[in-house]
């Protein structure tokens, strides 16, 4: 592996006093002192970082790194000891390799295509146009996460995979809390064990009675209620918490950014663009991990078979090798390629239905709410913490003239 390569020594790295949108520190540190580092795991492994673009992209597109939950140290805080890690459930395809990967992936292809995605934007004007409505009545101030951010992609989601929209707010908190990085172990069990025995009532109701809906299609094939339960849980909480935090996250860019913002409201043709970059700039699934298979040449640098890496993509997505001055939001950035939906078989497979929603939602927010601001100075506005797999905010308090 080499003996000059950089170390880590501490992560999750916390990110720097009033550069909430920016990767830490120390990771930014790393990727300067080349595209590799070493992490030593608190077992003793020595894993690798991985913070350039070329080589997050090379890793995520070759079969030699794995994917599989039973091989991998997945935090970097965990000594994993003799700790035998279990192979992901059935249906939880983020966790595997080829071929029962594509097996559960398949079936959803063709649901998620940019085709069908597009024909739900008039759905999500409407969910969004429902939501700024009642912000309007309610008057100013408000939480842009509770009142915006969260309920538009969780009203989407759960009526694309046919969850009763009653349902909905307990789903909404379970999510939160195993994905917030702030539970406790017994906080996260029981929002984890809730969830799952809600999916697996939720499957049983389709078997009984179809609907249309997502879930109700894949009755049609030969996948057990289990593999549909853990296939549910993968598309819920990944088709809610990374959206709602990129609205919330995104506004507060824009809110701090608001030449760029003015730029947008007068030229509405930069929407696509302004939504990449703002993927791009922002990247709120911030890392993951693989595992490699057999001794693999990456860069100049041979990585041995076991070996566990933690593949950061806002820093990849920050990597002036790749972009022209990549810390500043620019919406008018010429540029395709950026990792934020990650890369290769495992790409994100709901990344047009988010994207429909970003597009949708953030200019509409502007348009009914020109004077919008935030209620407090940006350093009081509450961040997750690094240890949550998705990166965002807590509360985003906002005012407008009314």
């Amino acid at each position: 592996m080499g003996e000059s390569l950089y170390t880590v020594a501490t992560m999750p790295a916390e990110r720097r006093p009033g550069c909430p949108f920016d990767p830490p520190a120390e990771l930014a540190e790393a990727r300067e002192h080349g595209p590799i580092s070493r992490f030593p795991f608190p077992d003793g492994h020595q894993g690798l970082l991985v913070t350039g673009y070329d080589l997050v992209r090379s890793v995520l597109a070759d079969p030699r790194f794995s994917s599989r939950r039973e091989l991998m140290r997945h935090h970097p805080l965990v000594d994993y000891g003799d700790i035998e890690v279990p192979p992901a459930s059935p249906g939880e395809f983020l966790l595997m390799d080829e071929p029962q990967h594509g097996r559960y992936r398949r079936p959803l292809v063709g649901r998620f295509t940019v085709r069908r995605m597009r024909r739900l934007t008039e759905r999500v004007e409407q969910i969004t146009a429902e939501h700024l409505d009642a912000m309007e009545k309610a008057g100013p101030p408000a939480d842009l996460v509770t009142a915006f951010a969260r309920p538009i992609p969780s009203v989407v989601i759960c009526e694309l995979l046919g969850v009763p929209y009653a349902d909905r707010g307990s789903f909404q908190d379970n999510i939160d809390t195993f994905l917030g990085g702030e539970a406790g172990d017994e906080e996260l069990i029981a929002a984890y064990t809730a969830t799952q025995v809600y999916l697996a009532e939720l499957v049983a109701a389709k078997r009984a009675t179809p609907t249309d809906d997502v879930l109700s299609d894949l009755l049609d094939g030969d996948l057990t209620d289990e593999e549909l339960k853990g296939m549910a849980l993968i598309l819920l909480s990944a088709g809610f918490d990374t959206t709602a935090n990129m609205l919330a996250l995104g506004t507060f860019a824009l809110l701090s950014n608001p030449a760029q913002l003015a730029a947008w409201r007068a030229d509405p043709g930069l929407t696509e663009g302004a939504v990449e970059e703002l993927l791009r700039y922002l990247t709120v699934a911030k890392q993951f991990t693989r595992v490699a298979l057999e001794d693999v040449e990456l860069g100049d640098h041979t990585i041995e078979a076991g070996t566990t890496l933690i593949l950061s993509y806002n820093t990849a997505n920050r990597d002036p090798g790749r972009f022209t001055d990549p810390h500043v939001l620019d919406l008018r950035r010429q540029h395709g390629g950026h990792l934020a939906f990650g890369h290769g078989i495992h790409q994100c497979l709901g990344q047009q239905l988010a994207r429909v929603e970003l597009r949708v939602a953030l200019p509409a927010l502007f348009d009914r709410f020109p004077t919008l601001r935030l209620a407090v100075p940006a350093g009081e506005v509450p961040l997750r913490p690094e240890t949550a797999d998705i990166y965002g905010i807590k509360s985003l308090p906002v005012t407008w003239d009314a």
